[in-house]
């Protein structure tokens, strides 16, 4: 479980294009995640 205050973990996503993204490539700026399940989803 990931708290207020908790530093980010370390991270690898794509996006839609299957572009890779991380944790790093994010540093210094404001950042939302939103995680959704894939069924009912054009994903």
């Amino acid at each position: 479980m990931v708290r207020v205050g908790d530093q980010l973990p370390k991270f690898c996503l794509k996006d839609q294009t299957g572009k890779e993204y991380t944790r790093d490539d994010f540093k210094g700026q404001k950042l939302v995640l939103f995680f959704y399940i894939k069924d009912n989803t054009p994903g």
